[in-house]
């Protein structure tokens, strides 16, 4: 009767787009890798027959186990990664996966549903209140938790996926000073990287001096203003210690490039310079399926995992890249939409969760491989090569259309 109500009330239309989505990834994942020796396409689709008995055990747990046990199951996740620094294998100087015979896998691409869960779970308590600062810091510790783990490691693109859990307690109440000052902290970062430390400091004077004088605010107090315009200028003057000392020398790198202070299309430029140029070879209508030159070439490297979407641009074109954008914008507003008519607190969190994790990861991915933004490996859901990632993915989803079907038996 449990399953039957599933197979009633489950959302077929998030689950043809994330069917279509995976599909179409594979097929790219068969072209960019269709030369090589490694047997990618063919590991991608064991990948994917592992899907489907991973589905049908998602579905059948009972809705309320994930709410029920969320905090042990977030408790599993993290021992998970803290057992990477004793147990994990070390992969192009990353410790970020276990060796299971001949296949890896990576925790931290589970961590994302289990964070999720745990954020809902912590939420959706009748009693918490994000407007109290140590409501806010309990909230922010689970966030903070997982990346605090996964920095070391090092994998800075997964700990940046995490950020977006910024936004969804801000949905839930959080105070909008802390998405301003993540804003401003970053637009302050980059602006130094560019200007002269103390042109961006007469920019930050200039503003609130604006502020002051003719912005429409209550508190007007000059000494506040004074505060503020000391705090720019201390972090202002701290970017290029931090940039130099903290940053390693291939981030630096990637910046620089980005930003246009330095031009090596041999060396750390070398995979977004192809990258750009094959995407833009696809013109409108592409060049077809199998015969992009580029991807043949093997002129980008890792074109089957981070950048997979250049196979697209190329072989697919403009059209053929913008239906594949249209599906992962339908998949995201249809989320979005499920989350919004859930019953409980609980299972609306996840969802938004879940329609943050898939967007980040689609929008960095996106502006990495045409060149808007730094290569920090962060693979494109369902599309990039891995098992990982796409157990994690759909493990992430289908929790939530598990919670969407069962809302007809909540109260």
């Amino acid at each position: 009767m449990k399953n039957q109500s599933v197979k009633n009330n489950i959302d077929w239309i998030s689950v043809f787009i994330y069917a279509t989505l995976v599909i179409l990834g594979w097929l790219n994942i068969y072209s960019s890798s269709l030369l090589s020796t490694e047997g990618t396409y063919q590991k991608q689709l064991i990948f994917i027959g592992c899907t489907i008995p991973l589905i049908f055990v998602v579905l059948f747990v009972d809705g309320k186990f994930y709410e029920k046990y969320a905090s042990i199951i977030f408790g599993v996740s993290l021992l998970s990664l803290a057992g990477l620094f004793l147990f994990g294998k070390t992969i192009a100087g990353q410790r970020c996966w276990y060796a299971i015979g001949s296949f890896t896998l990576q925790p931290s691409e589970f961590a994302k549903a289990a964070t999720s869960l745990a954020l809902a779970k912590y939420l959706s308590d009748t009693q918490i209140n994000l407007k109290e600062v140590n409501r806010q810091i309990q909230a922010l510790a689970i966030v903070f938790l997982p990346v605090i783990l996964i920095l070391p490691q090092p994998d800075p693109g997964s700990a940046l996926i995490y950020s977006i859990f910024i936004i969804v307690l801000y949905r839930e109440g959080l105070p909008s000073w802390y998405v301003w000052t993540g804003f401003i902290t970053i637009l302050l970062f980059v602006l130094t990287l560019v200007l002269e430390p103390y042109v961006v400091i007469l920019i930050a004077l200039v503003v609130l001096a604006v502020i002051h004088f003719k912005g429409r605010v209550v508190d007007r107090n000059l000494l506040m203003s004074a505060i503020f315009l000391a705090i720019i200028s201390a972090f202002v003057f701290s970017v290029d210690y931090v940039f130099d000392n903290v940053f390693k020398q291939h981030h630096r790198d990637r910046f620089n490039i980005l930003l246009g202070k330095s031009v090596d299309m041999k060396g750390i430029g070398y995979n977004t310079n192809q990258s750009e140029i094959a995407i833009g070879s696809g013109g409108w209508l592409g060049k077809g399926f199998l015969q992009g030159t580029q991807t043949k070439g093997g002129f980008v490297p890792e074109q089957h995992t981070d950048y997979i979407f250049t196979t697209v641009g190329e072989e697919w074109g403009f059209v053929g890249s913008l239906v594949v954008i249209s599906l992962f914008v339908g998949l995201f507003l249809r989320v979005i939409y499920l989350a919004e008519r859930q019953k409980t607190k609980f299972s609306r969190v996840y969802g938004y969760c879940v329609a943050g994790i898939l967007f980040i990861h689609f929008f960095v991915n996106i502006a990495m491989v045409i060149g808007i933004f730094p290569t920090i490996g962060v693979p494109l859901p369902f599309f990039s090569y891995g098992g990982s990632g796409l157990w994690g993915f759909t493990i992430l989803l289908f929790i939530f259309l598990k919670m969407d079907a069962n809302k007809v038996n909540e109260w």
